[in-house]
Formats: C-alpha cells, sequence, structure tokens
C-alpha cells in the first residue's frame, strides 16, 4: 500500500436473522483479498436492528447517523426481525439512511453468473447482463399522506409521490455517465416511467431525461412504459444495458430482475451518494431470512456480491474484478445450486470457496 494511502473505513451492520452470518462471509472475502491486493481497512460493527429496538426501543441512537457520515463505506447484512412490525425497521433504519445520507442512487447490477439458473429458458450470461439505476430519496417513499376517519367505513388513505427537477436530473445524469463508462458495446440508457398516465410526476421525468440526452451524443436514449419494460426484461433481457427509473418502479422491477439472475442469493445492491465525501451503503438483495437463523445454510454470494460493489465504489477497482471473477469460478464450477440449503456447501464453505477462488 502507498504510505499515503489511508485505510479504507466500513461501518457494519450485521442486522437481523441470517444477515450477520453472510455479512461474515463477505467479510472474510474481504481480509484475503487486502491481503493479497496490500490494502488496508478498518471495520466498526454496530448492532443496529430488530434486537436493539425490541432491547432498547431505538432504531438509529442520537448522533448515530453523523458517525456512520464518517465511514468511506456502510456494509449491510440484513434488516428484518419477526418480533417488529413490517416497516419500523425497513423505514426507521434503512429509509432514513438513505435520505440523511443522501445516497440518491439505488445502483442494480442485473448480471447472469455461469452455472446459476434463471428461470428463462435459453438464457444464459451473455443475455442477462444489464444495470438498473433507480433513483433512491423521492417518490412514494418521501412519507407524504395520512388518513382521514381511520378505521371507519368512510375512511380516506393518501400517499403522494413527489418528484424534483434537482432529483431527477441528478440521477438521470448519473446514469448517462455511468452508461458512457460501462464495459458495453449498445452504449443504450432506457428511461423506464409511465408518461401516458403519470402526467404530472413522470412528465418530469420525461423532459428532464429529453434535456440531459442532448448532452450525451454518444449514448442512445431509449423509452419503455414499465408494463413493457416487465415484458421485455423476461422476453428479451439482452434488449438492455441501463435502465434509469423513479424510486417505486425500481423498487419493482430490481426484484423482478433478480429472479432473472437466479434469485435473491446472488443480488446485490448499492445505496450511493457519488458526491465526494458521500458515504455509500451496499447489501445484498435476499433479507434477513430469520427462520434459517443459525441453520448456516444461506447463500453468502449476495453479500460477497456485494463487497465487490463496495470496494469498486471506494477506490479499489482491481480488488473488486478479483472477486467478481472468484464468484464466478464458483457458481461455474463448484456450486450445486444458490438456494438455501441445495448450495452443496454451507454457507462458511461458500465463502471459503470463494477465498481459495481469490488465490
Amino acid at each position: 500500500m502507498n504510505a499515503k494511502q489511508k485505510a479504507l473505513r466500513i461501518a457494519v451492520i450485521g442486522g437481523d436473522g441470517t444477515g450477520p452470518e453472510v455479512a461474515g462471509e463477505g467479510l472474510k472475502v474481504l481480509k484475503a483479498v487486502a491481503e493479497l491486493d496490500n490494502f488496508q481497512y478498518e471495520l466498526v460493527e454496530y448492532d443496529f436492528g430488530g434486537d436493539r429496538y425490541l432491547r432498547s426501543g431505538e432504531i438509529l441512537p442520537p448522533g448515530a447517523v453523523d458517525e456512520l457520515r464518517s465511514f468511506d463505506a456502510i456494509y449491510l447484512g440484513a434488516v428484518g426481525h419477526p418480533d417488529v412490525a413490517p416497516g419500523i425497521l425497513e423505514k426507521g433504519l434503512l429509509l432514513e439512511l438513505r435520505f440523511q445520507l443522501d445516497q440518491y442512487i439505488n445502483l442494480r447490477p442485473v448480471k447472469l453468473f455461469p452455472g446459476v439458473e434463471t428461470p428463462l429458458k435459453d438464457k444464459g450470461p451473455a443475455d442477462i447482463d444489464f444495470v438498473v439505476v433507480r433513483e433512491n430519496t423521492e417518490d412514494m417513499y418521501c412519507g407524504v399522506g395520512g388518513f382521514l376517519k381511520k378505521n371507519t367505513p368512510d375512511e380516506v388513505a393518501s400517499q403522494t409521490a413527489l418528484y424534483t427537477r434537482k432529483g431527477c436530473e441528478r440521477c438521470i445524469r448519473w446514469a448517462f455517465d455511468f452508461t458512457r463508462k460501462r464495459n458495453s458495446k449498445k452504449k443504450m440508457l432506457t428511461l423506464v416511467a409511465k408518461t401516458n398516465v403519470l402526467t404530472y410526476g413522470h412528465d418530469l421525468w420525461w423532459r428532464t431525461f429529453q434535456d440531459v440526452a442532448k448532452e450525451y451524443p454518444d449514448i442512445k436514449p431509449d423509452y419503455n412504459h414499465v408494463d413493457a419494460c416487465c415484458m421485455w426484461m423476461v422476453k428479451n433481457p439482452e434488449y438492455y444495458d441501463v435502465i434509469v427509473t423513479t424510486n417505486m418502479f425500481g423498487d419493482i422491477i430490481t426484484d423482478l430482475a433478480g429472479i432473472l439472475q437466479g434469485g435473491m442469493g446472488v443480488a446485490a445492491g448499492g445505496n450511493i451518494n457519488p458526491e465526494p465525501g458521500g458515504t455509500s451503503m451496499f447489501e445484498p438483495m435476499g433479507g434477513s431470512a430469520p427462520k434459517y437463523t443459525g441453520q448456516h445454510v444461506i447463500n453468502p454470494i449476495a453479500a460477497i456480491n456485494a463487497m465487490s460493489m463496495l470496494l469498486e465504489h471506494s477506490g479499489q477497482p482491481k480488488s473488486a474484478g478479483s472477486i467478481q471473477q472468484a464468484i464466478q469460478k464458483v457458481t461455474g464450477t463448484k456450486m450445486k445450486s444458490q438456494a438455501a440449503g441445495k448450495m452443496g456447501y454451507s454457507t462458511q464453505q461458500v465463502g471459503d470457496l470463494v477465498v481459495e477462488a481469490l488465490g
């Protein structure tokens, strides 16, 4: 390591259920690749999640967000506890960090690894290799809405989607830049929205997309209605290069994309603040899977993939690439399945295989 290079500071939130188990394998791979590539890192672990909430009643204690802001990146295992009502942890931890840390890009690579099964007949790794860029801080997730006459026959509920020109433009511009840098011959960015029905908010997205596209003559601008996108992702996934979309639609189509790439056992994502000094958070997409806690049968490939993304966006692209190659070697030659309990190996053994493949 260059004497002037600072150690990479990573906050680790193992979270709930099987989250700490899969995160542990990502950290195991981090240790191995750091030794191989000679860089230093520092870990600080936090117990944020369901157990802490049930014990103390707090999700993020005072000062926690400012403390997390001082790190280069956050590595998250999973959040979700069977004894905590749905939405409490998700809103109080995940959404709170996304908003407070201004992680306005949700990045979801959709890549089918060798040896991984997809439900799409006759499609392989060459066909399923695109990226979804999802706006991450606006839309229905702003929390604007409420109830009138709740729990009565006359009850009214509202949930308002909010979009700003700034929010649309910074996401769209980032997506154009990402498409330009991406190693792909297509060089095409597809806006996914619903302009024929959502004629206010999505008209703003459409006009902003057209304005920004003029500054990128080397990138082909493209458009899909979201329902058409869902059909084409299944019928012809090789069509796509990079998709940019709204928060709500991105939430939905990335779950579809996760199944296309073989399931949540391999899917990883990043909540990114691209600004200088911004703190980003990386996580597997599979959730906490509490019923499997302690059984060591959950696939850690998604968590290891998330670690690769963390390094890619934290100044260690060589190490990130090495992890990607190791993952693909393991999925292509070792694992029987990506499903929990059917991998042919324990959670820890899969992590060991990736470390071995790094060597």
